[in-house]
C-alpha cells in the first residue's frame, strides 16, 4: 500500500521541489545543490528499495499483534477510530523521534534524515533503510487497543506525508499554526545542530507533544540554524549513510575491554563512548563552522549523474509496481541492480576514479543482459523496441561516460573505503 501511494504522490513532490527550487532562485535564497539533492532523494529509493523486503517488520508484526493481543476489535468505518488512532499514532511517533536522538542504536537508524547539510524539500524524502527493524516497538500500543492494520497502515502514510512540507527554509513563521502544529519553522530547529537548538521538536503532526513533555524551542531570528549532524557523512554514498553510525557503534563495542560497556554503547545517549576507546581513538571535534561538503565537479558530470539519477529513478517506479508479480530472487536481483546504480552515481558526484570502471561495468551488464536473455531481470519481457532502447541508453552512456570522465580516470585520486 505504502508503496503505491508514494508512487503516485511521486509527481507532486518533484512538482513542489520544482516550485521551491524555483522560488528560492527568484528571492536569491538558492537552497539546494545538486549533489546533496540526488543523495537526499537516492535515500529516500533504497528507502522504499528495501522497504519491499521488510513488510514482515512494517505490517506483519503488527497485524500479529492485533490479532493475538488487541484488547478490542475497533471498527475500520468509525471516524473516531480514525481520529483517535491518528491523535495516538503522531503521539508513539513522537517518543519513536525522541528516542531516536536518545538512544544510540535508534539513531544509527534516524540519523539518515539529518546527514543533509542542506534543507529544502529534499531532505523530507531522505529517509532511512533500517528504522523498520526496531520502530515497529513504538506502535505496539495501537496494536494492543486494536485498532485495524488498514487505519494503522493509512495512518501511518498521512503522519509521513504530513512531514513533507515542513522541510522548508521558503516559509516563515506562520503565527498560532506554529504553537499547535509542526510547521517549517519548528521543523527547521529540529534539524539544527546549534547547542541551543539540538534534541527538540520531535512532533510528526502536533507540536504540543514538546510542549507537553519540554522538548519544544522557538525558532529564533538571533541564532540561524545549521543544519547536518555532529559527525558529518561526508559522503554521496546512500549505502554509507545507511551504516556509517552502526559502523562505529560496532567497532567501540569490538574495542571496549569493559564487558558492561560493550552493550552499553549500544543504549547509550549519541556521543558517548567507553573511556578506553575514546582515549586511543579520540572522535574528531565538532566545528559549527565547517566547510560544507561539495566535491567540485564539471557541468558536463553533473549532467551525466543527474540523468542517470533520472533513469534510476523511473525505473524504480517500475521496480515498485513489478516486483509484487515478481519471485524473490528475481525482485532481489532487479533491486540489488538499483542500488548499485545509486552507489556509482554517488561515487561520480565524489569524484573517485573507480567509479568510472563500475559505471562502464554497470551499463555494460545492463546491456548484455538485454541482449542474452531478451527480458527484464527474468520476469519482464521486452518488445524488441523496448530492447533497443535499454542497449541504445547503455551504450551512448558508456560513450558520454568516457567523453565526461576520461580526465579524471588518469588521477590518481585516493580510493574511498566505502
Amino acid at each position: 500500500m505504502q508503496e503505491k501511494v508514494i508512487t503516485l504522490a511521486t509527481p507532486v513532490f518533484f512538482l513542489l521541489i520544482f516550485i521551491e527550487l524555483i522560488v528560492g532562485r527568484l528571492r536569491q535564497r538558492n537552497t539546494y545543490r545538486l549533489n546533496d539533492a540526488i543523495n537526499s532523494i537516492s535515500l529516500g529509493v533504497l528507502s522504499q528499495v528495501s522497504g519491499v523486503f521488510m513488510q514482515v517488520l512494517r505490517v506483519g508484526i503488527y497485524a500479529w499483534l492485533v490479532s493475538h493481543i488487541g484488547l478490542f476489535k475497533l471498527p475500520a468505518d468509525s471516524i473516531w477510530v480514525w481520529l483517535s488512532g491518528l491523535l495516538l499514532y503522531d503521539l508513539c511517533y513522537y517518543w519513536l523521534h525522541r528516542y531516536g536522538h536518545e538512544v544510540n542504536v535508534l539513531w544509527a537508524a534516524h540519523v539518515v534524515h539529518h546527514q543533509s547539510e542542506d534543507y529544502n524539500l529534499s531532505t523530507a524524502l531522505r529517509q532511512t533503510s533500517s528504522g523498520y527493524l526496531l520502530g515497529w516497538i513504538f506502535y505496539v500500543p495501537l496494536a494492543i487497543l486494536g485498532y485495524p492494520v488498514e487505519v494503522f497502515a493509512a495512518l501511518a502514510l498521512i503522519d509521513l506525508l504530513y512531514q513533507f512540507w515542513v522541510h522548508t527554509q521558503q516559509i516563515g513563521k506562520l503565527g498560532w499554526l506554529d504553537r499547535v502544529l509542526v510547521t517549517p519553522s519548528n521543523h527547521r530547529v529540529h534539524h539544527g545542530v546549534n547547542d541551543i537548538y539540538l534534541d527538540k521538536n520531535y512532533g510528526g503532526i502536533l507540536i504540543l507533544w514538546d510542549r507537553l513533555f519540554g522538548t519544544f524551542i522557538e525558532e529564533r531570528d538571533q541564532d540561524p540554524v545549521v543544519y547536518g549532524t555532529r559527525s558529518p557523512l561526508r559522503s554521496w554514498n546512500p549505502i554509507w549513510a545507511n551504516f556509517e553510525v552502526y559502523k562505529v557503534l560496532w567497532l567501540d563495542s569490538w574495542r571496549t575491554r569493559n564487558l558492561g560497556d560493550k552493550l552499553r554503547v549500544w543504549f547509550a545517549a549519541p556521543g558517548w563512548r567507553p573511556a578506553d576507546v575514546a582515549e586511543k581513538w579520540p572522535s574528531a571535534p565538532f566545528d559549527i563552522a565547517r566547510s560544507l561538503y561539495h566535491p567540485q565537479l564539471s557541468r558536463a558530470a553533473q549532467v551525466y549523474c543527474l540523468l542517470q539519477f533520472i533513469i534510476l529513478l523511473l525505473v524504480t517506479t517500475h521496480f515498485l509496481a513489478a516486483q509484487v508479480a515478481m519471485k524473490w530472487p528475481q525482485g532481489l536481483a532487479y533491486a540489488i541492480w538499483l542500488v548499485a546504480g545509486l552507489w556509482i552515481v554517488g561515487g561520480l558526484m565524489e569524484t573517485r576514479p573507480r567509479y568510472i570502471a563500475l559505471e562502464a561495468l554497470r551499463l555494460a551488464a545492463t546491456s548484455a543482459g538485454v541482449v542474452i536473455g531478451k527480458v527484464w531481470f527474468g520476469a519482464v519481457s521486452l518488445s524488441p523496441l523496448a530492447q533497443g532502447a535499454v542497449i541504445t541508453v547503455s551504450l551512448v552512456s558508456m560513450i558520454a561516460l568516457w567523453l565526461i570522465f576520461k580526465r579524471l580516470s588518469t588521477m590518481h585520486g585516493h580510493l574511498s573505503h566505502q
